[in-house]
């Protein structure tokens, strides 16, 4: 290791939960975020005295970018609460990798002594904003004034996104994408639907056994869903967009927020933390694919998930065989399906963990923040003996963002300096991507879909990503009829690789059905 750089630990974690029983006890998210990191500045188990030196010394505030409520200033507000002026403070993209690049970059900082206590903090009070919404105190009581300039960031409106090929089909939400994703995987991989929603079901019971049973989960002590509860659609388990029922989607009317603490080992030691309380980050990638969904390669794999895993394990020294506990994001299935395809671990029953929390239906979707409630998780468990090296993968956007994380209880084995950069590029540009057809028209295949319910258990909108017979080129679609759209979402014919015919008409807007070409 070169003069003058360090060797950055997690010395400390910290989360907050806040469950009101009356709606006017309902803290906003700075609030929770100060309680966590004062929590996390408990946990490095240090006495009075060096716990304010701490404190004190706190130079970095990276803040993961909330959705709940419109700041002028989160990280300068977080720090004028702390007592504390730091020189760095970052407010954060919109994404769920953000947490584990503002670690790995907070690691990266401490490692060339650009910072020497950093705190990596964000949290969420979705579920007091909604309370406050019904009962319309707005602002609520007590909370920071919304600052007018700051547009809220709920990223959950088509109409955010601007004029687009997804938009002027009504599709590009998080509930319509990653369900093209989980119907073209089942396919590509030979999997009839019946036996998809039984492995997705499974999959979620798991992970929702983990959650009934973490503290900081906001489902923590209520009896698990069975699979046949999440398989099976009722009145309570609607389906939202096929196939995904309500308990496959990520939950987000939560209140949580989850801090970390990061130094050196050199600070840590003049600080007097004790040694069982330090987690060595090993290293950190991540890269994204095309944020237009119609400019991925394919529907059935992920290059940005596959990438930053390999150059997270590489750059960090280790092996797939070598971790021993992984938390892989989980908004959906498809998520942690598909890292498990990747590192070849069985998506259900795995002999090792793939998650810590339980997953965001169950654990609670905090907003951008899920993933540094895998940090404090996987702090603990590497604390506890449970393992020796650990994988957190922070999943953003439309499976669009990537940021792995690797976490050991040991420095690195080459006792080389934490990687000065992330190894990947911003983008994955080196895969082929079909030429779109914006106006298509004629014979065409189904290669992926899925179709949007109304809250009566109704089919309402079919949604297709196709390709043109005559020379392969993608297009996006809405089903143009009601025969159409029954059999798009009847459950039990396989519509992937099926023939139809799609035609545009004059606003741009591309219809597609499967049986008679003059209905279009």
């Amino acid at each position: 290791m070169a003069t003058g750089q360090k060797t950055p630990i997690v010395i400390a974690i910290g989360e907050s939960k806040n469950r009101p029983q009356k709606v006017e006890d309902a803290i906003e998210p700075m609030q929770l975020m100060l309680q966590a990191t004062l929590n996390a500045v408990k946990d490095a188990g240090l006495a009075a005295t060096a716990e304010k030196e701490l404190q004190s010394n706190i130079d970095s505030v990276s803040v993961v970018a909330t959705w709940t409520w419109p700041y002028a200033d989160l990280p300068g507000l977080l720090s004028q609460k702390l007592g504390i002026q730091p020189q760095h403070t970052i407010y954060s993209e919109q994404g769920g990798n953000q947490p584990m690049k503002l670690v790995d970059e907070a690691a990266r900082r401490i490692m060339k002594a650009e910072s020497n206590v950093a705190v990596v903090t964000g949290g969420e009070a979705l579920a007091s904003l909604s309370a406050y919404k019904t009962t319309k105190r707005m602002p609520p009581p007590g909370w920071t004034s919304p600052d007018a300039g700051v547009k809220a960031a709920s990223p959950l409106k088509i109409s955010n996104f601007g004029k687009s090929i997804g938009t002027l089909h009504s599709i590009g939400l998080p509930l319509h994408v990653y369900p093209l994703y989980e119907n073209a995987f089942r396919a590509h991989r030979g999997q009839s639907i019946e036996q998809n929603n039984t492995e997705s079901a499974q999959l979620y019971a798991e992970f929702a056994k983990v959650a009934e049973h973490n503290h900081f989960s906001w489902n923590y002590g209520q009896p698990a869903p069975t699979a046949e509860t999440i398989s099976t659609v009722t009145k309570n388990n609607r389906m939202i967009c096929f196939p995904y029922p309500l308990l496959m989607n990520a939950y987000n009317k939560i209140n949580l927020a989850g801090s970390c603490i990061l130094t050196s080992t050199e600070y840590a030691k003049e600080l007097g933390v004790p040694e069982n309380k330090w987690i060595y980050p090993l290293g950190g990638a991540g890269t994204q694919d095309s944020d237009s969904f119609w400019e991925r390669p394919n529907y059935y794999s992920s290059p940005s998930i596959s990438r930053s895993l390999d150059a997270c394990l590489e750059i960090s020294g280790l092996t797939k065989e070598q971790i021993d506990v992984f938390d892989f994001y989980s908004c959906f299935p498809i998520v942690p399906k598909l890292a498990c395809q990747h590192l070849g671990l069985p998506s259900t029953k795995s002999p090792k963990p793939i998650t810590l929390l339980g997953g965001l239906t169950s654990f609670g979707g905090a907003g951008n923040n899920y993933s540094m409630h895998s940090l404090t998780a996987m702090v603990r468990e590497l604390r506890n003996g449970n393992g020796q090296h650990g994988l957190i993968l922070a999943n953003g956007g439309l499976l669009t963002y990537q940021h792995v994380v690797c976490l050991s209880t040991r420095p690195r084995r080459d006792g080389s300096a934490y990687p000065d950069r992330n190894p990947l590029p911003p983008y994955v540009t080196d895969v082929l991507v079909p030429s779109i057809s914006a106006q298509p028209e004629g014979e065409a295949v189904v290669e992926t879909y899925t179709v949007e319910f109304n809250r009566n258990g109704a089919p309402s909108k079919g949604f297709i990503v196709g390709r043109l017979t005559r020379n392969n080129h993608r297009f996006v679609a809405n089903t143009s009829n009601t025969r159409s759209l029954e059999q798009l979402s009847s459950g039990t014919r396989e519509p992937i690789g099926r023939t139809g015919w799609v035609k545009s008409d004059d606003l741009g807007r591309n219809s597609f059905v499967f049986d008679d070409p003059s209905r279009l």
